[in-house]
């Protein structure tokens, strides 16, 4: 069975089949013995890399490279990995990528900022628990965890336009001959020169018109390349273009490329905004002036904001004083010295829920007076201003009287008017205001100059706020209601605008300086606190306590005595003597800042008043039992009596602040009491009945208050409040407890406790988020430190787990719009990442001897350092926070242990079950962030930053955490169909989480976690009809774990693919003796740095699963993964594009490790070359170039990643990726359609192709080029032909018209007031909420945000410049790349010799980017390797690779003629050294000769801005070269470049005269139709020509003379064919092709000066060989059939079928029949629908002309072309040529007589004409088709009268038929031909008459028989043949020339004709009629009946007419001499 020889090598070798049975069979064990038998001992070393690749065909080394891609492989164990190869000293830059940096990360601690500048917290040194909690909750540092390379990671490094723009500054600007446009003024002058002159062709030989030889030898030369022609060897060459290609390069390839539009990237995590107090939209409210029309006393003012809506107030109280000096004056004895603080005149409101509901309402009171409202406001209805002198007497008593009530009631007021202002209306006026940002209101009551002003209404005795709302609710529509309101006259001026961001001189509402307060004596401005319209949840971050009362009505209606006019005296009190009164109560307006009483305005002669007043207190910190609110009732005496108190005490009454604990606030309806309250009354409610005492009305409630307080010190919810008690009672502990009217005792303490956290559940939300912040802290303590409770440990941990997992998810599920875009509330990512810390570094300093807490062993051995440090973390004010951690009793210690909040919050989330598990799932995020940050804080505290990785956490932990990531895995792959949502969160949340434990675990067991995963998704995508979902949900994961910021270093970037240590220690310590960093590359196999090995995949662990992924979904056969193509390339791109800006991977050492990572990546793309988009297709060339074809593509079993081994050892999967086995992968192939990436995708894939190639190590690349196949190279090739379509440079043209989106970001004042006042309904909102930074965080991720939607700001030139600048140096670069990586191919060429083939395709990339729009930078380069080339492998070129030849020539005039020096320089040498070495190899070089001009010919046939004076010194420079070439002087070759030369010199001046006529198409092709002609007996070039018509043509939609071109262009082919060779299947030169076209003739080869084709240089083009004339027939076909010419298809083909039947080419014949059965289904399917071309003669007279004069043509214009289109055309083109005035068209058809022209002007006469066939013919001409083709007669008819008219009567109108012959048959070459002969008939009347009524039976017939029937035209044609009103048509035909036999004998046959022409109409009417009948419905009934009676009368009519006959016609027939066969007149004329 095994063949035994004596070479080692041969035994393998001739044992392979076996081998590698036994290896497909999965029985390595077998192969591992046989090979040890096989293999002679004494035989050392490695068996070779040869044998190995023979048996592992076709890819891997390894053995146990047997994982398929679908399955993850088992990574490497990093940690061990980096102790066990530790990097060489010398490793230099690399150092750094080995491990991650000392100072990754860093715990900070960041005091926070404080607005104010003094702090907000109380100065009581004794505090409540509750209260130092609260406090040191508002005051602590923000405890931040800093991952201090975070931002290099690509979550936070987009590629951003503005870091694209800063890496971008400094490019070269590279020069595009496409945007150096001609010299505009000089060029177009030339061409208006050119139009004016003749338009004649001469047919003088060519060049005797040309410039002479002498005008070349005279031009100027460019610079010649120095050392041109010295003889270099090549390596010096190569060495030089190489340095002088790598000297200036682009480092950043990405920095010039845009990052690929994708949303919101997944990766991308914001930093959360970092808390702070709560402001809604902040409008600034100045108030300027206050006027009535008298003043006679001071008047105050308040203003607050209330929403009609939702009924509320929603602003506090602002209180001003706008009154003059003077009135103060006459309140001085009552009024304290003013506080500045009280002296405020503007303000800043607060809006949260801006609406159109919103109405600023200003109140004002006056001093209290005698006499009620309407009084008092009486003299400032009726006195006006005006009036004051008139009025004087009366004006002085007011005032003397108001200074009375002054001095007397100066304490009192009393209301005295309203009004308010709806703030939707000065939005609506702001159009009209002035510029200084400002809404001014002028309030008054008449002529009010503002829509939004109101009069003021005085107020009403009862103004209660239910009247207010409606008030406020009729402003806005008004209605009768507010007509009832008396207004006052008076102006009030407010000055309304936003607020700006930093004002200064700012207040708080507890009157706190805020910042940027730089003098105390400056008026300030206040913040006025919010009341907001609904609930706003945001957590408190400051200290703030107030509590604001309003009286609102009082009773007294049932009480005794005279109570009247009454006021109440308010009064916060710490114990119940009078002198308790606390100074909290805040002042108004110019009064003292504090004061300890308020009083409420008093309404006159009330019992009952309503009251207005907002009472503001500012609560103590600490309240007591005995604090509480007084309310002093009393009468006030306005009339002065004698022994009258002011004052007389009326009632009491008071609220206790506290009850049972809890801070009293909301609604009251208390009793009053007549007398003052007894001893100790304040500990009870005034509701309890104390015995003795005396009440108003029985001890019914009278008097209605409501007490609301804003405190973020109470939170006014009894369950919170019930927790944190009991919490702190603990803390205390102090027992009993006494809660609400519970008394807790210790027993019974903790199911309290359980319970009171189970309870949390049941508190409001906004209460909870208000106290986020401490809540969360202290159930986060309850898990730490579990509370001792009667001497046990009570574990809290799963009771508080459960708490927080419901209190997230009540805020998840209710605070929608606070997410970001991955479900995280951004509340609680700001608690994680800014307050939460580890509870034992803020231990409380508990009372002596006994600590209640199991607090952490270790703290009490943390060095002492750290507690120094510690020491900022507490607060600075607070000296009760400890800073120093106490350590707590040994007792307690031994008893429990320590609690780590990480380890005890995985241990919860791994036991917890149902719906726990479920919130813990649904906000996983925010355990696995609160695990993290646990984790670095407890790795800080413990000073375990720095130490090893495997040591850092316990074993159980890490059992949890994988426990909890695998059960986690499952859920996503479980759920994903159901809770898709859930599960995306899910996904990334624990991606995040993966990413950040990378940071801080063991990184290899990490990576096994994320392997975890990975086989959870695995082993469920075999089973999934659509894998799609679950795949894009592992794209995500991917994405995020691999955006860590070490992403590098935790590839292993430095590491050399050994195989992974064994088990077994022996071979372990075997394989780590060589160190695995070594740099040298020699040690390894290179393959498997380019494949998905599995030693690439497990060491390059990430970067394995990216390239993995990239592999599994860009393969064909991947079911389902289609959409997915954009997402993972966006993720390799997006990798790349990091790695490329990352300043730490600057150095070019570090950048090719980097990319090392990547190299599979080039062979993944290789694989998808079939399915890439296109580029190639917009480009003017022939689509990309197929080195291999498509089906090679398809069959290549040879693949980069091919698997097939591996497969089948792993049994071959269900869901089939990658290569599969074989057959499977036939099974695949055959139905499988390859579906095209899109371009954005495909351009993503190849510039991260060329990021790789241009990093990569070069020799590597090398050594990989020289291990793939000639199939691979070619593949390599065919992408950089691909990258060079798809980098092209576009152009500032496309730069200008892409450039038209534009965004304006201008915001004017109004824009900003509208939004804050109105929000949402403004539609600028959205852009103003971004502007604030609201809607994405910060103001970075805002500006980050707006260049990913490409807003310009501007569309100026300079944008439009840096766009082109980027685009070309991106071109630029990406071409250098290639041009890099082709000298690699080349160099592998030069070093195995074996795979030549290959030079072509590296010649085709070269030739493509050459014919693509370049920068001259690249194109010297590329002309420079282009010659080094040709010089290495000449015969390449010139025996091999001919067709290439051609193009190279082609492309090397292009560039010869250049607007560019450099770039014809280079071309001009180039083109230089390519004739000489043609002639160097033969001593002729008739090739490239040959080739140079035909390539002249087809750049001037075709090329559009072609300048023939560059080219002109080009030719100059290349005759230059000649002349200095010392080297071949003595040769022929000067002589023979100089002729060529001035060959080309001539082609150039006949492209002058095409430039001339470029505007004429018809003249254009006539020229080119010359130019071809004159090379009749040069095959190739007339060829090129006939191919430039084809193209011209095809470009103006004449396909079917395209077709003839290509037809002519065949035969022209075949012509020269058959005299080389002899084949039978050949058609036998132009005869063949006769049945296509009868032209074809004139190709024939038959002239004396015909060359032969065996002559060098002849027919060498691609085209004269067989396959070549096979492409121009099948080019010929499809032209026509374009034409709509299906016959002529045939005919083709005809010619096409015998070459392919003698190559039994099956696949081509299936392609052809399939499309003659297209061609003929078209015949039938448009019978009658075809139309093929209009002509017209048109003749030119005048000798403005030229050679046209008196020439006449037949032009082919499109079909349905009208005469007027054809003239219009014509007289345009020629108008513009000679002048409008010049041009005349001759309208009618007659012979023009030459001499009545006028000299001096141009003619055109134009006539239709018609196709004219013999009647001989009409036997051949059948078809539609026939009668279209191959015409070579035409006639159009003229009709006359013998006296010179146009039109006569029936007898006496003649008809002039002319009958023109062309010089060729139509469709011919060009569009129009001459006329060469013209003949003319002369038709009788009776002939005319006989022609006329042969035509209407025509019709008739046609009309009547056609089919499917048409109705309409039938009774169309029927009406005009015996309609009534045209019967006279017919009839009158008969009556003319049938009434009388003729007397002219010549006439009787005609007479005869005529008569059996009615006969046949008549019965043709009858016919028709008939046939009608048949048709119609019943309601034509009528119509038939009137058609058949008008038929009956043309019938008698012509009965007897018809009827008779001649009788000589009838004789017996005599023999006759002569026949009159056609007795008319004919005039022949040659």
């Amino acid at each position: 069975m095994i063949a035994f020889s004596t070479h080692p090598t041969h035994i393998i070798q001739d044992n392979v089949p076996i081998l590698r049975f036994l290896i497909i069979s999965s029985n390595i064990l077998l192969f591992l013995i046989l090979f040890y038998f096989l293999w002679p001992h004494k035989v050392h070393g490695l068996v070779s890399g040869e044998i190995w690749r023979t048996i592992f065909q076709p890819t891997t080394v390894w053995l146990y490279t047997l994982v398929p891609l679908t399955e993850a492989v088992d990574p490497v164990d990093l940690e061990d990995y980096l102790i066990t190869h530790p990097l060489p000293v010398d490793s230099g830059p690399l150092r750094d990528l080995i491990e991650f940096p000392p100072d990754d990360i860093e715990v900070v601690y960041s005091p926070r900022d404080c607005r104010t500048l003094a702090s907000a917290v109380p100065e009581e040194s004794e505090m409540d628990p509750h209260v130092r909690d609260c406090i040191r909750s508002y005051t602590e540092d923000w405890a931040i965890v800093i991952r201090k390379y975070h931002k290099l990671g690509t979550g936070f490094n987009p590629n951003t336009l503005d870091k694209q723009k800063e890496r971008q500054k400094g490019l070269p600007k590279q020069v595009f001959e496409s945007d150096e446009a001609p010299d505009g003024n000089n060029y177009q002058d030339e061409q208006d020169d050119l139009k004016r002159r003749s338009v004649s062709i001469d047919d003088t030989p060519r060049g005797s018109w040309a410039c002479s030889i002498f005008d070349l030898k005279n031009s100027l030369p460019d610079a010649l390349l120095p050392n041109l022609l010295d003889r270099t060897p090549n390596e010096e060459i190569d060495r030089q273009n190489d340095d002088q290609r790598k000297s200036n390069r682009h480092k950043e390839l990405f920095a010039l490329h845009p990052s690929p539009d994708e949303e919101e990237p997944i990766e991308r995590l914001s930093v959360p905004d970092v808390p702070k107090e709560h402001f809604g939209q902040r409008l600034l409210v100045k108030c300027l002036s206050l006027k009535f029309e008298i003043e006679i006393e001071p008047i105050f003012a308040s203003l607050a904001l209330y929403d009609v809506k939702e009924k509320k107030k929603i602003s506090e109280n602002f209180y001003f004083d706008l009154n003059s000096e003077q009135m103060k004056g006459l309140l001085r004895p009552h009024v304290p010295p003013a506080a500045i603080t009280t002296l405020a005149r503007s303000a800043i409101f607060s809006i949260t829920y801006p609406s159109q509901d919103v109405f600023l309402v200003i109140k004002l009171e006056k001093v209290l007076q005698q006499g009620d409202i309407g009084e008092c406001a009486e003299p400032y209805m009726i006195f006006k201003e005006a009036d004051a002198t008139k009025n004087k007497e009366k004006l002085e008593k007011l005032k003397s009287q108001a200074d009375q009530f002054c001095q007397r009631l100066g304490k009192y007021r009393m209301p005295f008017a309203w009004t308010a202002i709806h703030l939707m209306n000065i939005v609506s006026s702001a159009g009209s205001l002035e510029r200084d940002s400002t809404e001014g209101l002028a309030c008054s009551g008449f002529a009010c100059s503002d829509p939004g002003c109101r009069p003021m209404h005085h107020s009403s005795n009862r103004l209660s706020d239910e009247d207010l709302y409606k008030f406020l609710a009729d402003m806005r529509r008004p209605s009768s209601v507010l007509r009832r309101l008396r207004p006052i006259t008076a102006q009030l001026k407010i000055d309304i605008s936003p607020a700006p961001e930093n004002p200064y001189y700012c207040l708080t509402p507890e009157l706190l300086q805020v910042k940027l307060y730089p003098d105390s004596r400056v008026r300030p401005t206040r913040e006025i606190l919010e009341f907001p319209a609904r609930d706003v949840y945001v957590p408190n971050t400051t200290y703030r306590n107030l509590l604001y009362i309003y009286p609102q009505s009082l009773n007294f209606a049932n009480r005794q005595g005279s109570a009247r006019n009454i006021t109440v005296k308010v009064q916060f009190m710490y114990g119940e003597d009078p002198s308790n009164a606390m100074p909290v109560i805040f002042g108004k307006s110019s009064c003292s800042e504090f004061s300890k009483e308020a009083y409420t305005a008093v309404v006159y002669h009330n019992r009952s008043p309503d009251f207005h007043e907002e009472i503001k207190v500012k609560l103590p910190a600490t309240l007591t039992d005995h604090h509480h609110l007084l309310f002093t009732f009393y009468h006030v005496s306005c009339q002065q009596k004698q022994n009258t108190p002011l004052e007389t005490p009326v009632g009491y009454t008071w609220i206790p602040m506290l009850q049972n604990g809890r801070l009293k606030t909301g609604q009251f309806c208390l009793p009053v009491s007549l007398e003052k309250p007894p001893q100790a009354y304040s500990v009870l409610s005034p509701e309890v009945p104390l015995p003795g005492m005396k009440w108003v009305d029985n001890h019914k409630g009278v008097f209605n208050v409501e007490v609301v307080a804003v405190s973020s010190i109470h939170t006014q919810d009894p369950y919170l409040d019930k927790f944190f008690a009991l919490v702190n009672a603990l803390d205390e502990h102090m027992f009993p407890v006494r809660i609400g009217d519970m008394r807790i005792m210790e027993n019974n303490l903790e199911n309290e406790l359980k319970s009171s956290i189970s309870a949390l559940n049941s508190s409001q939300l906004e209460p909870v988020v208000r106290f986020l912040h401490l809540l969360l802290d202290k159930l986060i303590l309850l898990v730490v430190r579990p509370p001792v409770i009667a001497g046990q440990i009570v574990n809290l941990g799963q009771a508080s787990f459960e708490a927080m997992a419901s209190i997230i998810n009540r805020l998840h599920k209710n605070l929608e719009g606070n997410h970001d875009q991955h479900g995280r509330n951004s509340l609680l990512a700001s608690y994680i990442y800014y307050v939460f810390r580890l509870p034992n570094t803020y231990p409380n300093s508990p009372s002596p001897g006994s600590v209640h807490y199991a607090t952490m062993a270790r703290s009490a051995v943390r060095p002492a350092s750290l507690n120094l440090n510690r020491s900022r973390s507490l607060s600075n004010s607070n000296p009760d926070i400890s800073g120093t951690p106490t350590s707590p009793d040994d007792e307690v210690r031994s008893i429990i242990g320590s609690k780590l909040f990480h380890e005890e919050l995985a241990l919860q989330w791994v036991v917890c079950s149902g719906s726990v598990r479920e919130s813990a799932l649904q906000q996983a995020w925010f355990f696995f962030e609160l695990m993290v940050k646990s984790m670095v804080h407890h790795l800080y505290f413990n000073d375990k930053l720095d130490a090893p990785r495997k040591s850092r956490f316990p074993e159980r932990f890490m059992d949890d955490i994988a426990a909890l990531v695998s059960t986690i895995a499952s859920d996503i792959v479980s759920r994903f169909q159901k809770d898709t949502e859930m599960v995306e969160r899910l996904n990334t949340s624990l991606a995040f989480f993966l990413n950040d434990l990378l940071s801080v675990m063991d990184r290899g067991f990490v990576f096994v976690l994320i392997k975890t995963c990975y086989k959870q998704v695995s082993s469920k995508l075999y089973s999934l009809p659509n894998p799609s979902v679950l795949v894009s949900l592992r794209l995500d994961f991917l994405r995020i774990i691999c955006s860590h910021e070490h992403y590098v270093t935790l590839n292993l970037p430095c590491s050399l693919l050994t195989p992974p240590a064994s088990p077994s220690p022996s071979v372990s310590s075997a394989t780590s003796q060589s160190s695995g960093f070594s740099t040298n590359v020699q040690d390894q196999k290179i393959a498997n740095m380019f494949e998905l090995s599995v030693p690439f995949r497990q060491q390059h662990y990430l970067a394995g699963l990216v390239l993995t992924e990239l592999a599994v979904i860009l393969d064909p056969d991947a079911e389902g993964l289609f959409g997915l193509h954009k997402k993972v390339i966006n993720m390799v791109h997006n990798l790349l594009s990091s790695h490329d800006s990352d300043p730490r991977f600057s150095d070019p050492q570090i950048k090719a490790r980097v990319a090392m990572l990547y190299l599979p990546l080039i062979g993944i793309i290789m694989e998808t070359v079939p399915q890439l988009y296109d580029f190639t297709e917009t480009h003017n060339q022939r689509g990309r170039p197929i080195c291999i074809a498509t089906d090679d593509y398809e069959s290549e079993s040879g693949s980069m990643i091919s698997q097939t081994v591996a497969m089948a050892i792993a049994g071959t999967s269900k869901w089939p990726l990658i290569s599969l086995s074989h057959s499977t992968a036939l099974y695949f192939q055959s139905g499988r359609q390859h579906t095209t990436f899109s371009a954005e995708s495909s351009r993503s894939l190849l510039i991260c192709l060329l990021w790789v190639l241009k990093n990569a190590d070069e020799t590597v690349l090398q050594k990989w080029f020289t291990d793939l196949s000639v199939l691979q190279l070619n593949r390599l090739l065919d992408l950089l032909y691909l990258c060079v379509s798809c980098f092209e440079y576009k152009g500032k043209k496309v730069f200008e018209r892409m450039n038209s989106l534009t965004f304006k970001k201008s915001k004017d004042m109004r824009a900003k007031l509208e939004e804050a006042i109105l929000g949402s309904i403004g539609a600028r909102q959205e852009m103003v909420r971004r502007s604030r930074g609201h809607a994405f965080g910060s103001q970075e991720n805002l500006r980050w945000r707006k260049d990913m939607t490409h807003w310009r700001q501007n569309t100026e030139k300079a944008e439009i410049e840096h766009e082109a600048l980027i685009d070309g140096n991106l071109a630029t670069e990406a071409n250098l790349i290639i041009l890099d990586t082709l000298e690699i191919v080349v160099q592998t060429v030069s070093v195995t010799e074996s795979k030549e083939s290959i030079l072509g395709g590296v010649l085709k990339v070269l030739l493509h980017s050459m014919a693509c729009n370049q920068s001259a930078v690249y194109l010297q380069h590329c002309f420079a390797t282009q010659r080094a080339l040709v010089s290495k492998f000449p015969e390449l070129l010139f025996e091999e690779e001919t067709e290439q030849c051609a193009d190279l020539c082609l492309r090397l005039l292009r560039h010869c003629s250049s607007s560019i020096n450099t770039i014809r320089s280079h071309a001009s040498a180039s083109l230089y050294l390519l004739m000489r070495q043609n002639f160097e190899i033969g001593n002729n070089f008739a090739r490239v000769k040959m080739q140079v001009t035909m390539s002249l010919s087809s750049l001037v046939g075709t090329s559009q801005n072609f300048n023939e004076e560059f080219l002109r010194r080009s030719l100059k420079t290349i005759l230059t070269y000649a002349e200095e070439d010392l080297e071949l002087r003595e040769t022929t070759f000067p002589d023979q470049v100089q002729d060529l030369v001035f060959n080309l010199h001539m082609i150039l001046s006949d492209t002058v005269k095409m430039k001339e006529h470029q505007e004429d198409p018809e003249m254009l092709i006539d020229l080119m139709y010359r130019i071809a002609k004159g090379y009749q007996t040069s095959p190739d070039l007339r060829l090129t020509w006939l191919q430039n018509m084809a193209g011209k043509h095809s470009e103006r939609s004449n396909h079917a003379e395209a077709a003839q071109c290509l037809v002519h262009s065949a035969a022209l082919v075949a012509e020269y064919l058959s005299m080389l060779e002899d084949r039978k299947y050949l058609p036998v030169g132009c005869v063949t092709f006769q049945n296509i076209s009868s032209n074809v003739l004139e190709e024939s080869a038959v002239s004396d000066d015909v060359v032969s084709p065996d002559e060098e240089g002849i027919c060498s083009g691609k085209y004269f060989t067989e396959s070549g004339l096979v492409g121009l027939l099948e080019q010929a076909a499809a032209s026509f059939s374009m034409a709509g010419m299906y016959e002529a298809v045939n005919e083709v083909y005809k010619v096409l079928i015998p070459i392919h039947e003698a190559n039994r080419d099956a696949k081509k014949l299936s392609t052809i029949h399939g499309k003659l059965q297209e061609a003929f289904s078209k015949i039938v399917h448009q019978d009658g629908k075809r139309m093929f071309g209009t002509y017209f003669r048109v003749g030119f007279y005048g000798t403005k002309f030229g050679d046209l004069d008196e020439q006449e043509f037949v032009y082919k214009e499109p079909a349905i072309t009208k005469l007027a289109e054809i003239s219009h055309r014509l007289e345009g083109f020629y108008g513009e040529r000679f002048g409008e005035d010049v041009v005349e068209v001759i309208k009618d058809s007659n012979p023009v007589d030459k001499c009545k022209l006028d000299p001096n002007k141009a003619y055109i006469q134009i006539t239709y004409v018609e196709p004219y066939f013999d009647t001989y013919e009409m036997k051949d001409r059948i078809t539609y088709f026939d009668k279209n083709y191959n015409l070579r007669r035409f006639m159009y008819c003229t009709p006359f009268t013998l006296d010179g008219r146009a039109h006569g009567e029936l007898h006496e109108q003649f008809k002039r038929k002319t009958i023109l012959t062309t010089s060729h048959a139509f469709p011919y070459i060009k569009t129009r031909v001459n006329v060469t002969h013209k003949e003319e008939i002369i038709l009788t009347p009776i002939e005319v008459a006989i022609e006329d009524m042969q035509k209407k039976t025509q019709e008739l017939a046609f009309a009547t028989h056609q089919d499917p029937a048409d109705p309409k035209m039938l009774q169309m044609v029927l009406q005009g043949s015996v309609g009534t009103t045209v019967n006279q048509g017919p009839l009158e035909v008969a009556q003319v020339f049938l009434s009388e036999i003729p007397s002219d004998p010549k006439l009787f046959r005609h007479h005869n004709k005529l008569r059996l022409c009615f006969k046949d109409f008549t019965k043709r009417c009858e016919d028709a009629l008939r046939k009608n009948k048949s048709l119609i419905g019943p309601d034509q009934k009528e119509y038939q009946r009137e058609l058949e009676r008008n038929y009956h009368r043309l019938k008698e009519a012509l009965q007897p007419l018809i009827n008779r006959k001649i009788p000589q016609l009838y004789k017996a027939v005599l023999p006759v001499t002569y026949s009159f066969s056609r007795m008319s007149l004919r005039k022949m004329d040659l």
